[in-house]
Formats: structure tokens, sequence, C-alpha cells
């Protein structure tokens, strides 16, 4: 009986292979592996040379078709659906206004007061959602750094009276208020005539006003009648608004969902196209390069009123930054010329894009997915209403103790500025408001009688802390929290006393607050280590460094911000980092949000005068501004 050889009892194998023509049974040829080896390898290369050719170093997986030039061969299919979709829609509602508003303010000067008409430049908008060119050489996040440079700017600023108290009545020009005392034993009788009466004041006040100064009678009526200065007019509002409203829905298949976004202008007054892209965080290669894919016969194209802009922006190959990928220019709704970013980097014109109806009002798609920081959105959106660096630095300080500004935005997160007219000498910030979370966290300038001034919240205090919750430069990456956690080098559960801020080695270690050093040596687990005692029972420590700062020995004072140590992984430590923590009255507490007391607050004697300023600023900032007139063409 023959019985067929299985796998369990077949010969082993062997390379007696020239039994046959061709393998027998388990034989191994040579040959044939040699084969089958060279043809795996061959489909990998030639795998890889197709995908390579096909990306051409992109990083994405598509190119938009509207970034090149050929004609579409079925619109129907490359149409958006517009109709709603059930997943979640990256958007959020946005503003951004800018108006200049005009009041009557009354100033004193030397016991004098001064009425004069003054404008104000008002900010209304939504924090940028995205980092472009105007925003990509700001400086370095370091909150010590940053605090030095505020304090020094305040230091160093002009000391000129910036006044909000509204004159309850309209003026036109500029008046000099005095008080005189009429002479009253020269009365005049009790029924005289105007021009009597004109002439009375003048002698009563003869010698009040200097050469030049407006007198009295440059406020008697025309029609032989002294009549009593009264409320004008209504205030004449002027302003220049860019509205910017609610996002629309993400249809399916938008550029949104490649990471892009689009942002969708409507231009109000007559403006150039340089002025609208910069604007917009074109950065001046790139508005160059627009204007020579347009072949302007000019240096710049005049946009006219009512007409339409579509910016759509996309991810940089280089870094975080949007880049502009197309930009389409409407007359009216009439497509005009499109200018769209090759695969080599080029602008050249385009096909336009997917026809849309415009809304009345100016919108912009969010990528959620890459959202700036707090700190790069509050520059990108002040760069982008042409604030000073200087303006928008001491507006990030104000905030720097308080907020975490290296934490990404929300979607519909403001800033509000009050500012004197360019006209009126240069800007000078009056008022900054900033909502994050649906959180309003608001600052006025208030000037003391020394003649310094700062910025304090309703309550009369400034955003200076007592301390600084992130104290060293950079601000550092947050690695662990405070709280119950996993031990990361004995596996078992304990408590995190501080918070982890990892760094590289060697970067400084500032003191978080004004204090005597307790302790400077090597403390167990924590190796290199500082403590820090402050007044009213607070304790700041300092651990796993790579050397303590010269000096630092027990009982001596230091001062918020000077360097006590280096960023080191001495102690039971699994890379570089400074592991910070507060105690107060010897209890830990979380560092990162503790209530911390101010730094400084106003004095009880200007507590009313500040309470004025805070409602004179607040009924400026209510006020509606006149609606924008565009003259016709």
């Amino acid at each position: 009986m023959l019985r067929a050889s299985g796998y369990e009892d077949s010969n082993a194998l062997t390379l007696q292979s020239t039994d046959g023509e061709i393998p027998q049974g388990r034989e191994l040829s040579f040959a044939w592996l040699a084969g089958t080896v060279m043809t795996g390898l061959t489909s990998v290369m030639l795998m890889g040379a197709a995908l390579y050719m096909a990306f051409l170093g992109q990083d994405t997986f598509s190119t938009p078709f509207h970034a090149l030039q050929i004609q579409a061969s079925d619109s129907a299919a490359l149409a958006t659906p517009t109709t709603k979709t059930s997943r979640l829609k990256p958007v959020a509602q946005t503003r951004s206004e800018r108006e200049t508003i005009e009041a009557s303010i009354r100033v004193a000067d030397g016991g004098i007061s001064r009425i004069r008409r003054q404008p104000f430049d008002r900010i209304r908008a939504t924090l940028a959602t995205s980092a472009t060119a105007l925003s990509s050489n700001i400086p370095d996040w370091d909150p010590a750094a940053l605090l030095n440079r505020t304090q020094t700017q305040n230091a160093e600023a002009p000391t000129d009276l910036i006044s909000t108290d509204i004159y309850g009545t309209e003026v036109e020009g500029e008046i000099t208020v005095r008080n005189t005392e009429l002479i009253l034993a020269s009365a005049p009788a009790p029924v005289i005539s105007d021009e009597a009466a004109a002439e009375f004041v003048r002698l009563t006040a003869e010698g009040t006003f200097a050469p030049g100064e407006i007198s009295v009678l440059g406020y008697a009526a025309e029609e032989s009648s002294i009549i009593e200065l009264e409320s004008g007019p209504e205030f004449m509002l002027s302003s220049i608004a860019e509205n910017v409203s609610v996002m629309p829905q993400t249809t399916v298949g938008s550029d949104l969902v490649l990471g892009r976004s689009e942002r969708i202008l409507t231009i109000r007054e007559p403006e150039t196209l340089t002025q609208v892209l910069t604007r917009n965080g074109y950065a001046e290669p790139t508005v160059r390069a627009v204007l020579n894919a347009l072949q302007a016969n000019s240096s710049d194209v005049n946009l006219p009123v009512n007409s339409h802009l579509r910016l759509l922006f996309g991810p940089n190959r280089t870094n975080d930054e949007l880049i502009p990928y197309r930009t389409s220019i409407y007359s009216g709704d009439d497509h005009w010329r499109t200018v769209a970013l090759t695969d080599s980097g080029q602008y050249v014109l385009g096909q336009e894009p997917t026809p849309i109806e415009f809304p009345e009002e100016d919108v912009e798609q969010i990528n959620v997915n890459n959202l700036p920081s707090i700190y790069r959105s509050i520059w990108e959106t002040g760069r982008k209403y042409e604030l000073s660096d200087a303006d928008i630095d001491r507006i990030v300080a104000m905030y720097a103790y308080d907020l975490d500004l290296t934490q990404r935005i929300t979607p519909g997160d403001s800033i509000e500025i009050l500012q004197t007219d360019e006209e009126d000498g240069g800007h000078e910030l009056l008022y900054v408001a900033l909502t994050l979370n649906g959180v309003t966290r608001e600052f006025f300038r208030y000037q003391l009688e020394d003649g310094t001034f700062d910025f304090y919240d309703p309550e009369g205090e400034t955003g200076k802390r007592f301390l600084n919750r992130r104290p060293l430069e950079g601000g550092g990456n947050l690695r662990s929290r405070f709280g119950y956690r996993i031990h990361p080098i004995f596996g078992t559960r304990r408590l995190h006393t501080g918070v982890d801020l990892a760094a590289s080695t060697g970067t400084p270690i500032y003191a978080s607050g004004d204090g005597v050093v307790e302790r400077a040596q090597w403390v167990s687990g924590y190796g290199r280590y500082v403590e820090l005692r402050h007044v009213n029972g607070y304790e700041t420590a300092y651990g796993h460094m790579s050397r303590i700062a010269d000096g630092m020995t027990p009982g001596t004072r230091v001062q918020q911000g000077q360097i006590i140590g280096y960023v080191g992984s001495s102690g039971q430590s699994t890379g570089p980092h400074l592991h910070f923590e507060i105690k107060v009255n010897g209890r830990a507490v979380d560092p990162l949000s503790i209530r911390l007391p101010r730094a400084n607050t106003l004095p009880a004697r200007d507590q009313i005068a500040f309470a004025q300023t805070v409602q004179q600023i607040r009924d400026l900032m209510e006020r509606e501004a006149a609606p924008i007139t565009v003259a016709s063409n």
C-alpha cells in the first residue's frame, strides 16, 4: 500500500537540485531564490521611484486643481456641494472692526481746563486664527525678557497727559475755561442791551486770555443776542470699518479639509491690492509676485468699492506659517483674474475657482487643527491693525503673569483696543480687553500725579503678579502638571507637588518673585535645588538644576527675574527640565492655577479718579459709530 508523503515525513531540505530538471519535493534552488529576491527588490525600487515622481517633494497627498492651469473636463464633478453635513464644522464667528470716534475732551493743564475735540481709534476683532508672514519675525516667547522690556518702556514713556474726561457739550476747535470773579461793584442795570452785556463780560474777563487765544466774545451769537452754550447736535462719528461676520458651514470636499482656509473680502472703500494683501499676511516678495503674474501695467492695482477678493491660504513646506495658494479678484460679482501657486513655487495666472455667491459681510474659514498660540495670535492681530511692536509687546505683558500664552487660541477669542488717533500725535494705548474662552480681562490706562502711568484692571490692580508662574527663559514646555501621577522612575502613584517645564540644559532659571534664599544645595531626588522665601507665607522651589548661580547662599536677597540657576537633569530626573513648586504656609499648591496676589495696586486716594477714568473709557467703547458713506463712482 502506497502512502502519500506528507509534510511531516518528507525528506529534509537538500541542495541536490541536479537530480531532476526542476527542484523536487523539499529541494532548494539558489537560482529560484535569487530570482524571487531580485523580483521583490525591483518592485520596491519601482514603487519608490513612482511615488517620488508623483509627489516630487510635496508634503501633501494632493494638489488643488485650482493651482493648475488646466481646463476642467467635468465641471459638475468638480463642483463643491453646498449642503450642510452632519460632521463637526471647523468654523467660528469672527469680527473685525476699526473705527474712529470723536468726543469733546476736557484736559486740566496747570489749573486751566482746555476743551477740545479729540479723535480715538477703536479696534474690535477676533484674534487671528492663522499665522502668516505678519508674525513671522516676532520675538521668541520669553516671559522674563518680555517683562523686563515692558518695564523699561514704562520707565522711558512720555508723561504727557492723555485725557479721556468727556465734556458734556460738543465744541468745535479748542476752548479754554477759566474761573474769574465778577466785579459786582459795577454790576450792570437789570435791563440792558445785548451789546452792553457783552461789553460787561469783556471788561470783566479782560487780561485773562493770552494773545491769540479764543475769548468769550468768540461765542456771542451773530444775531445780537447772547446765548448759553448748549448741547449741539449728536456726535459726528467718522469710522473706517472692516466688517467680518459669521463663518460659513464647511462643505464636503472643501479646501479646508486639506488644511487650507479661505478668506472672502469685500472692498468697502477704494484701496490698492498691495494694501489689502499686506494687511492679510502677504509678505512683500509674495505681493510683488502676485502683481507680476497679473501683468499689471502699473506697479499696483486699484480696487474699486464693492469688488471682492478670495484669498486661499495653505501650509508652508518649511515652517508653520500659512502662505497664499490662490488670489482671486472680482469686479463686483464678475471674475477678473486669479493668481495661483504652482508646484514649482511660482505664482501664475490660473483658473477661476468654483463660483460662489458672495455674502454681504466678509467671512473666513478656520482650520482648527492649525490654530496659533495666544502669544502669536496677539502679534498677528496687532500687526494686521498696524499697532507698533512696542504696543503689542505691552499688551502681551499685561497678561503674561495671569495666562499661559503658549496655549492655542479658541475660535471666537477676541480683543478690543482703544487708543488715541494718529492725527493726535501718534497712537497711545488707553484700554485693552482680551476675551479667551468667554472670560474677558480688561486693563485701563491711568496716570498718577507724579506723571507715571500703568494699566490697571477694573479693581485698580495691575497685570503684574506677585510671582511668575513659569520662571525660566522661554517659559519652557509643560511636561507634567501638579497632582497625582505614575512616577516615571519608580512606577508608583505619587503626588507631583509642582510642574515640570522642559527646556534644554543650561537654560537660565529666574526668581519667580522678590525673596530670600532659604536653601541652595543638593536635596535628595531634587538634585541641585534652590528654595526662596517670599512675603505672606509664600515659598517657591526649583529642582533638577545643572548648576546653581553664583552667590545663591542662604540669606541672600533676590529680585524677581534674577538668575538663580540653570536647567539640568540632576537628581531623580528623566531629562533636562525645571521642577517648579509654590508653597503657601508650607503646603504645596498648583503653580498654574493658584490665584496669586497682584504686585501693584492703586493707592486709595486715586480710586475715585480711576473709577471716573474707567467710566469715561467705557462710554467711548460703547458709542455707536456712524454708518460708512461711500461716494458713488
